[in-house]
């Protein structure tokens, strides 16, 4: 029995330990530690507020091969440009089509926590700034401007198929006196290796010819060819002022989609009835671990006792992993949290079973434990497992609060596992010793007979 209390004590630190972390992480450090700030609990829309805008891509034309990794390009794309912008915990991700909800279009979600005007939600989004260079037709060189008035820009150039799709990086520069007008804002771009090859050739062979420059369909700069440009660096000059070079820095920076997107749909949450789904949540989490706590000592005695303890140290174990990973809580993930406590308990009384029929046979109350907690382990197992596969479709298939529920509950049914095989088995052994008493009979009992 020594060992047993040997690995009691460790257990009761350990855990001690790791419920000053999850305590100090989300209540002190806030204020006196910014290195442990970062493991705060994330709270998804539904319980922080705020706003949750959702996207169509456009995938028309696109190699089918290549939609998947255009997703993912204009996910972290979207991150990054929301990100500038300091939303607090941004959560931006795709989703696939599926054949059970009979969508057959790939999807963006951004979810913005704290921004409740639909307005800046969508403006910290903002339209993507759609670079293009064109060369002017040919016979247009010849007319004059007010002949060139008459007709739209379609008509005047053509495209070169050179765009922002190709821009490796912008960057803020000044001009100089052999660039332009000194101290200028312009802005300096760099083209990636395909850009770079296409720039050249167009420069190559359109020597004195006329370069127009657009941004978003509107003309910035007609600069005229003078040399073949090779090293993939241009320069995007249109008498900007500081702050409209350095929007447009950014604007091209983080803003080059891979795919057009759509906003098909917007949700607003607002923050008190967010703070209103996360108290009744917890609430509703405490009222249903005191009731179960109140069922296991009633019922099983000094073994409730125990498996209470282990749950007690299943609820420290599940919220450091939920502020480790992390894992952005929701309300439906409350809800997986919560119903996996009961996972927890249903192992507890599995073994508690097995314990009494042992004990029923006639044996001593250690090889009663030792042989219930054999017999349990296989039905645990099983049941343990058939949750977990379904955790897992529901990760895989579901969509948003869904993906939330599977991840709390199916980290839940692993660590209610360890800790009702590993934790609740320690603790009862560490208390049971060999000796037999009919106090020890009592409090090993169940039921309510005496």
């Amino acid at each position: 029995m020594l060992k047993y209390r040997i690995w009691s004590v460790i257990l009761i630190l350990l855990v001690v330990s790791i419920g000053l972390f999850v305590y100090k992480s989300e209540y002190v450090s806030l204020e006196n530690s910014p290195k442990l700030a970062k493991y705060a609990f994330k709270l998804g829309l539904d319980l922080n507020g705020g706003t949750e805008l959702t996207y169509r891509a456009v995938t028309d034309g696109v190699n089918p091969g290549d939609i998947e990794g255009s997703m993912a390009s204009l996910r972290d794309v979207i991150e990054k440009r929301v990100n500038v912008f300091g939303v607090s915990e941004p959560v931006v991700r795709v989703e696939k089509p599926s054949s059970i909800s009979g969508r057959e279009e790939y999807r963006l979600l951004v979810e913005l926590p704290g921004v409740t005007d639909i307005d800046e939600a969508v403006a910290l989004i903002g339209k993507t700034p759609e670079l293009e260079f064109k060369l002017v037709r040919p016979g247009m060189e010849n007319l004059t401007a007010d002949e060139l008035a008459l007709k739209t820009n379609d008509e005047i150039f053509i495209s070169t198929g050179l765009t922002g799709k190709f821009l490796e990086r912008a960057d803020l520069q000044f001009s100089t006196s052999q660039t332009g007008l000194a101290g200028e804002p312009i802005v300096a771009i760099t083209w990636n290796d395909e850009g770079r090859e296409l720039f050249a050739s167009i420069t190559r062979d359109n020597i004195n010819k006329v370069l127009g420059i657009f941004l978003d369909g509107a003309i910035i700069s007609t600069p005229v060819i003078r040399d073949e440009i090779s090293d993939g660096k241009g320069v995007i000059s249109g008498g900007f002022t500081p702050d409209e070079a350095k929007s447009l820095v950014r604007d091209l920076n983080y803003g080059a989609l891979p795919l057009p997107i759509e906003l098909v749909s917007t949700q607003t949450v607002g923050a008190s009835l967010g703070e209103n789904a996360k108290t009744a949540g917890v609430t509703a989490g405490i009222i249903g671990f005191m009731f179960v706590v109140l069922f296991l000592i009633l019922w099983y005695r000094l073994p409730g006792f125990i498996a209470t303890l282990a749950l007690l140290v299943y609820t420290v174990l599940s919220l450091a992993l939920f502020k480790l990973i992390p894992v952005t809580l929701t309300a439906a993930g409350i809800a997986g949290f919560i119903l996996s406590i009961g996972m927890a308990v249903d192992a507890n009384v599995l073994i508690f079973e097995r314990m009494k029929e042992e004990l029923k046979k006639g044996k001593g109350l250690f090889e009663a434990m030792k042989e219930g907690f054999n017999r349990a382990w296989l039905s645990i197992r099983d049941s343990n497992i058939s949750s977990m596969i379904t955790a897992v479709i529901l990760f895989w298939l579901g969509t948003s609060a869904i993906k939330g529920f599977a991840l709390t509950f199916g980290l839940g049914v692993m660590v209610s596992m360890f800790t009702a095989i590993t934790v609740s088995r320690t603790f009862l052994f560490a208390v049971s010793g060999k000796s037999e008493s009919k106090l020890k009979k009592f409090l090993f009992g169940s039921g309510l007979h005496l």
